[in-house]
């Protein structure tokens, strides 16, 4: 996508989506994507043991903002795999997809910070825990040698003075 063309100074994505031609500022650490239901729905469906087995569950799925369908990710000791996960429920927000999952209504793929009050409470179960995938998290991206704006000026000065300093 041409952001510019499109009439945006900038864009917000996941760091290894960036193309490789753009300046990309990291926008705070990694991410953790995890899979996680509740307790409830556990009860009610088959184990899942491994990513495949996500194949006969209902899953929570994720739209993203291209429209396209988001396809899970695995990784295990160098074994990667993606997934088109089924489900009747497909949302394009982390929050409302971990709330789904808090209700019953399936399993979903989202990122950790998303589900850590819910994990602490016990409102969701983590489950293929060793088939984590870390991102190098979101980042604030623009085309390099452009005439920026003086609020993305403004607003990548006033971001790069709240990141905390990386030694």
């Amino acid at each position: 996508m041409d952001i510019t063309a499109a009439g945006f100074d900038a864009g917000i994505r996941l760091m290894e989506d960036v193309p490789q031609d753009m300046v990309a500022i990291a926008l705070g650490g990694p991410l953790n994507f995890i899979t996680v239901a509740s307790p409830a729905y556990l009860a009610a469906h088959a184990p899942i043991k491994q990513p495949q087995d996500l194949l006969q569950q209902q899953c929570i799925r994720h739209r993203l903002p291209s429209g396209k369908r988001y396809r899970w990710e695995f990784e295990k000791a160098g074994e990667r795999c993606e997934l088109d996960v089924p489900g009747a429920m497909t949302l394009d927000n982390n929050a409302l997809m971990t709330r789904a999952a808090i209700s019953g209504l399936g399993v979903a793929y989202v990122p950790s910070l998303y589900a850590e009050a819910a994990l602490q409470s016990g409102q969701l179960v983590e489950l293929l825990a060793e088939w984590r995938v870390q991102s190098a998290g979101m980042a604030l991206w623009f085309p390099p040698n452009q005439h920026q704006s003086m609020a993305l000026r403004l607003f990548i000065d006033a971001l790069k003075n709240s990141l905390p300093r990386q030694s």
